[in-house]
């Protein structure tokens, strides 16, 4: 083979590798554009249905929040009698027992606001125990009072958590 017939086929192979090339590089480019654009407009249908439960979630848990305020709380949940332990009870049962109502929210939430609202719960508990270890708790009224006392003087863990809940809220828009 002379050198004039390889230059030929060469001058007639490298623009049809070079055209290949670039049709690859196109094709390629646009099948991306494509996935790309199908997986955001699946994303936005997603997000347009999971957004209301979302919401409820918040606020179901905003409703939990406000029912496990010690101020609203107490005055919600009479003593049965007049023994503070059985009333102590009583509130750490009622709290417990609507926390594992609204336990299946979390899977809507954040895990940092989930872990605020457990906080929140457990602070309040907390606070009825310390309340009723109290020297100045003798029966069931005096705990309602002290604890009530002791919420005068600073905030209640279920506002705190609620103000992040619509922090968070505020966020989703």
């Amino acid at each position: 083979m002379d050198t004039t017939k390889i230059i030929e086929l060469l001058s007639y192979t490298l623009p049809a590798i070079v055209t290949g090339l670039v049709a690859y590089y196109f094709f390629d480019l646009h099948t991306k554009n494509e996935e790309g654009r199908r997986r955001y407009l699946l994303n936005k249908e997603a997000q347009k249905n999971a957004l209301p439960l979302r919401l409820q979630a918040y606020e179901r848990m905003s409703l939990y929040m406000e029912r496990i305020n010690p101020t609203k709380l107490l005055i919600r949940i009479a003593p049965i009698s007049n023994d503070k332990n059985d009333y102590e009870n009583l509130i750490i049962t009622q709290i417990e027992q609507e926390f594992e109502h609204n336990l299946t929210q979390q899977i809507y939430m954040s895990d940092e606001c989930w872990t605020i609202i457990v906080t929140a719960k457990n602070a309040t508990i907390q606070m009825i125990r310390k309340a009723n270890m109290s020297d100045r708790v003798d029966n069931a009224d005096k705990l309602r009072e002290v604890v009530l006392s002791d919420l005068m003087e600073k905030q209640s863990p279920s506002n705190a958590a609620l103000a992040y809940i619509k922090n968070e809220v505020g966020q989703l828009w």
